[in-house]
């Protein structure tokens, strides 16, 4: 924060006023329509409305944005929302809207004279929910305005921001320290989804809070199923997972703007309703990329890491990583963005240890800094979790520091055990082929002449003359390749990158198992091209009438493209879920359904008690 504009604002702070006026469990109910309190939200809410600091560390889908939400309609004044991404600005007050908050924003999308209208009717009172950038907050123009408001509370989302130890450091985020100074009496609250404890003690020390408040939730999305599959036709296998999804929402990842291109037209060509998003796009293009899959007109968007962080889209049944993250705080973010109503989702990872050479590869081209050792650390972890053996869940908790031990059962590993297999011979096969070509060649070389194939560089190297040669024709290649896969992952054989490419070399361990002297478990590969195991999942609301259902959906898209909101500002799949099980047909019984508040009473309810009142009676005459 520059000096001048801390000087600007000290002499006028306008945030002495922080009493809390409204109930809140009330307003809980009243306004967003939910019964009760999730876990650590109603702790926090009296943390803040007590005029204390805070720190929130709660996963995505568990309630975060309610945690300021409801203490900003309780306070008096204004409350000043820090926000990174301009999508989740707009978003987010479009949903406040719709509950009948008055909430707006200040970014760079809005011409001059829109910003003014904002900024008279923040000094009028009229606002009480305000969203701005970090860039925004840290100019003078911003404290000449913000001196005319009444401001009774901050909060700022995605805090992980401000941690050089986060997955997504932003140096502009670090100015924020200053707030604290500058608006002594109105409580801050920080808020992330994704800290570890390192990051955790870093954000509480630049933000310079005062005795905070420390709140972490757990990390665990039960909803979410966890699934990791071995890359073998990546293309093949991504395009039939996405269309086993019947047309349900989702995102697909990728590493680079050039293959969520060709992954979006390959899903487009297998009659997926798909678009792709990337930086290198028109700042147009990608908000009606958005637009479109927030409102349900596009099925999946096929993005790199510039997608996603402002998304609040709730009905997000899968997300799929065609490549490897940079980190498990990244890759937990995103796959978060699947199931944010509870219901279940998917997480499916793509993964060869190739996707984890290319970005060690890309990270050593960097500048040796610490900041290079954070992310050469992140990157590490997230290896490791992709080539583990254990439960998914359990890996991704304990990196948090939430400790258990107890198996989820809705991962991979959990619900099909590898199996094991007498693997001693294979890999002396594989072993002996890499040592008598010289160590000098890759995986696909190396199965090559494994396997006996006819081709000009063998028969170059004179490699089709040599006892190895075609000792392992019995087996394809995506055998071979997961064999290898686990060969590397025992640290029998190890990867060496240079100039020429990667290259296969054994290690100390492969004499053993060479000579035959030590027994070797394998885990016999799997060849499946499809993405993920089957397994029942059932929904967080049971025996509902999926006929309703399915006539409730339609009618809030309708509802949502008349009003140009998203379907789910309308109601959330899960209120949906509720209604059809529910029967709800009076004013009353509706809004006991979770999601109905008295501003969606008035605005949308109606009609949707029309076709259960319909339903009910079609079903009594049969």
């Amino acid at each position: 924060m520059s000096m001048s504009a801390e000087q600007n604002l000290s002499a006028v702070d306008n945030s002495q006023n922080f009493t809390a006026l409204i109930d809140p469990l009330q307003t809980l109910k009243d306004v967003f329509g939910y019964q009760s309190f999730r876990k650590g939200q109603e702790e926090v809410i009296n943390a803040a409305l007590s005029g204390q600091d805070s720190l929130v560390v709660m996963a995505t889908g568990n309630g975060k944005s309610l945690c300021y939400q409801i203490p900003a309609l309780c306070f008096s004044g204004l409350t000043l929302v820090i926000s990174p991404l301009i999508s989740l600005m707009k978003d987010q007050v479009d949903q406040l809207l719709a509950y009948g908050i008055s909430a707006d924003y200040l970014n760079s999308t809005q011409t001059f004279e829109q910003q003014q209208q904002v900024q008279n009717k923040a000094i009028s009172g009229e606002l009480k929910l305000l969203y701005l950038s970090p860039e925004k907050v840290m100019t003078n123009s911003f404290f000449s305005f913000i001196s005319h408001c009444q401001v009774s509370f901050i909060a700022i989302d995605e805090a992980h921001c401000i941690s050089q130890w986060g997955h997504d450091f932003r140096p502009e985020y670090t100015q924020l320290g200053g707030l604290k100074s500058s608006f002594p009496n109105a409580p801050i609250m920080a808020l992330t989804a994704t800290a570890d404890s390192t990051t955790r003690q870093d954000i509480l020390q630049n933000l310079r809070l005062n005795a905070p408040h420390l709140y972490i939730g757990s990390f665990d999305r039960p909803n979410i199923r966890y699934t990791l599959v071995e890359k073998f036709k990546p293309m093949d296998q991504l395009c039939n997972f996405v269309v086993a999804q019947k047309g349900k929402s989702g995102i697909v990842y990728c590493n680079s703007r050039n293959k969520a291109e060709k992954v979006a037209e390959a899903l487009k060509k297998r009659g997926v309703s798909a678009a792709f998003y990337h930086a290198g796009m028109e700042f147009a293009e990608r908000e009606c990329v958005q637009r479109d899959f927030q409102r349900d007109n596009v099925q999946v968007v096929v993005a790199t890491i510039a997608f996603g962080m402002g998304i609040n889209k709730s009905n997000v049944r899968f997300v799929a990583h065609f490549d490897l993250s940079r980190s498990i705080e990244a890759y937990y973010q995103e796959t978060g963005r699947a199931g944010r109503d509870d219901l279940p989702a998917e997480a499916v990872l793509f993964y060869e240890p190739s996707d984890y050479g290319w970005l060690h590869k890309i990270l050593l081209e960097e500048p040796e800094t610490p900041q290079r050792d954070i992310k050469q650390h992140k990157l590490e972890a997230i290896g490791e979790f992709a080539e583990s053996q254990t439960c998914r869940r359990l890996v991704l908790l304990n990196y948090f520091g939430e400790n258990r031990q107890t198996p989820c059962k809705n991962c991979d590993i959990c619900l099909d055990p590898p199996k094991k297999y007498d693997g001693l011979v294979d890999a002396q096969k594989i072993l002996s082929t890499i040592y008598r070509t010289g160590q000098r060649f890759g995986v696909q070389y190396v199965i090559g002449v494994l396997r006996g194939m006819n081709n000009q560089k063998i028969r170059d190297h004179q490699h089709d003359q040599l006892t190895v040669y075609g000792i392992g024709k019995d087996k394809s290649k995506e055998y071979w390749q997961s064999v290898i896969r686990q060969l590397i992952h025992l640290g029998l054989i190890t990867q060496v990158m240079n100039e020429v490419g990667v290259q296969l070399q054994l290690t100390e361990s492969a004499r053993p198992v060479l000579r035959g002297e030590i027994p070797l478990e394998l885990a016999t590969p799997r060849l499946s091209s499809l993405a993920t195991v089957s397994a029942p999942q059932r929904s967080a609301v049971q025996n509902y009438d999926k006929d309703l259902f399915a006539r409730l959906r339609f009618l809030r898209k309708q509802i949502a493209d008349k009003e140009n909101i998203p379907p789910y500002i309308v109601f959330s799949d899960l209120t949906l879920q509720e209604m059809s099980l529910y029967l709800p047909t009076s004013k009353t019984e509706m809004l006991q359904i979770n999601g109905v508040g008295a501003i969606k009473w008035e605005r949308f309810a109606q009609p949707f008690m029309a076709i259960i009142k319909e339903h009910k009676a079609l079903t009594a005459k049969s």
